[in-house]
């Protein structure tokens, strides 16, 4: 049964990558990724966050937003380093589904409070992104700041603690980034942004235990 579930939760993470990596490249302004690669990642990462749930790591009620934190995650991140582009395509449908996962994950585990404090989040962290933004258009774009918005839900409804545990690894993966290479219009933030995301949804311990508000 445990076998049969990571299968299946590795096809559907693949079979989305191929959906998400198709509407990069059908978008209104393309920021086409490569389609397989993309595609594979999203998958075996699926695959990974499942059994951390099968494995009694995650609570049951938690799955449903670390694995959308991974369907957005993978083709975003590549977009952002291949183009510097975080397209409308993908960063606004978050919203909603980020907000339907969470309400599952209240509802059916810790209750009203996580959704209440990922809402206060989302305005907190889209709020400060949004004003580093209008004080430095060249140190965060547009993209970056509608993207804060949903990742700041993400995070608050894991933790107060991760939420700046997010901001402090998301910063220093941008540091790493400036001194990876030559960048022509600024270093991408995004990036730093969904893996921080992606590895405290994924690995919650390390920023308080999921859902306590601690």
């Amino acid at each position: 049964m445990t076998w049969g579930l990571l299968l299946i939760t590795l096809l559907s993470g693949a079979a989305a990558g191929l959906l998400t990596s198709f509407a990069l490249s059908r978008a209104r302004a393309p920021a086409p990724v490569p389609t397989m690669p993309v595609a594979v990642s999203t998958g075996l990462l699926c695959a990974l966050v499942a059994w951390r749930c099968v494995s009694g790591s995650l609570p049951s009620w938690w799955l449903p937003v670390p694995l959308l934190v991974t369907l957005f995650a993978v083709p975003l991140f590549v977009a952002d380093i291949r183009h510097r582009r975080l397209p409308n395509v993908l960063t606004l449908p978050a919203y909603p589904a980020a907000g339907v996962a969470l309400v599952i994950a209240g509802l059916t585990g810790p209750g009203m409070g996580l959704m209440l404090r990922a809402l206060a989040a989302a305005v907190v962290f889209g709020g400060l992104h949004l004003m580093i933004h209008a004080l430095s258009r060249r140190s965060l774009g547009g993209g970056d700041v509608k993207l804060a918005g949903v990742l700041g839900a993400v995070l608050g409804a894991v933790s107060c603690a991760a939420l700046i545990l997010g901001a402090l690894v998301a910063s220093l993966v941008t540091l790493l980034l400036t001194r990876a290479r030559r960048w022509r219009d600024g270093v991408p933030h995004g990036p730093g942004l969904l893996l921080a995301s992606w590895l405290v949804t994924v690995f919650p311990a390390t920023a308080g235990e999921v859902g306590t508000g601690a």
